[in-house]
């Protein structure tokens, strides 16, 4: 013990006696090392700041209302360059209740300069939070909905829990590329992983179609059903669409092409609700009796 002791303090003597002579010889070059190591020092000691929560819920293997709460944490590394894969860290889900409702809160921690470019550009928003629903159900074996809505609110729960949560367990990188959906998948593990999707994922920028929504009336003027044609130009099989309907919201995805997720202006009944596709115009027809 004595003598690591003593060969760790010669290094730290060596390491000093370089910056020294560093200092000397080349005092800009000093100057830029000094401020890089208190750049990163200062990250390291960087705490997550909520962004903002998003409202779904779980379907598998329980059902339940899930809020994820997005942060910004600039220990979280950006990506090499754009055609990199960007690294999220998920922190472990929590069981809360209010009142009589139970709900489960993860939080999702990414670069800033990822959230900021996300506000600015929604269809990098929508990747984003994509990603972030993706990587939840990888890691911890959920099915989640694919309806989300953003919340009015930056956070679910304190900014002490969030925290605790995503500073408490380890933030060393370890990557999981496009196999951690088969053998590769190593959900099992303790601790914390800065999962990422493949580049080519991040990369496909799903577009929104053009619409029109059409609330259809009987002779007195009383709403009885809503009507949405949606415009998929190059789609030519209605099996290339894939379409969600719930009570008051609708979301119809076409694989790395389109993706429209709409608020319904009253409730619909679902189990009565078709759908066809006219494919000389490629067009969806959706027809939503009212409840």
């Amino acid at each position: 013990m004595e003598s690591s002791s003593k060969g760790l303090l010669t290094q730290v003597t060596q390491f000093w006696n370089l910056l020294d002579d560093l200092a000397e010889s080349n005092p800009e070059s000093y100057k830029k090392f000094i401020q890089q190591q208190l750049k990163e020092g200062k990250q390291l000691c960087a705490t997550p700041e909520p962004q903002l929560c998003l409202q779904t819920r779980i379907l598998k293997p329980k059902e339940k209302i899930l809020f994820i709460n997005l942060c910004q944490w600039k220990r979280i590394p950006a990506p090499q360059s754009t055609t990199h894969p960007v690294p999220l860290s998920v922190g472990r889900p929590e069981d809360m209740s209010e009142t009589s409702d139970v709900y489960t809160v993860i939080d999702v921690a990414c670069n800033p300069d990822i959230l900021q470019a996300a506000e600015k550009d929604q269809v990098k928003k929508n990747q984003l939070i994509w990603m972030a629903m993706k990587c939840i159900e990888e890691k911890f074996q959920f099915t989640l909905s694919h309806f989300y809505h953003i919340t009015n609110f930056k956070i679910k729960g304190s900014i002490q829990r969030m925290k605790q949560n995503l500073m408490g367990i380890q933030t060393d990188p370890t990557y999981l590329r496009e196999k951690m959906r088969k053998e590769d998948h190593v959900s099992g593990q303790t601790g914390c992983l800065i999962e990422e999707i493949s580049s080519k994922e991040i990369q496909v920028e799903m577009k929104r179609p053009a619409y029109e929504l059409k609330i259809l009336t009987d002779q007195n003027e009383k709403p009885l059903k809503i009507e949405l044609e949606v415009e998929l130009p190059g789609i030519n099989s209605v099996s290339l669409c894939d379409l969600s309907v719930s009570e008051d919201d609708l979301l119809i995805e076409v694989s790395e092409k389109y993706r429209l997720h709409l608020n319904l202006p009253n409730p619909v009944n679902t189990e009565m609700t078709t759908a066809k596709f006219i494919k000389e115009k490629a067009t969806l027809i959706v027809t939503m009796p009212l409840v």
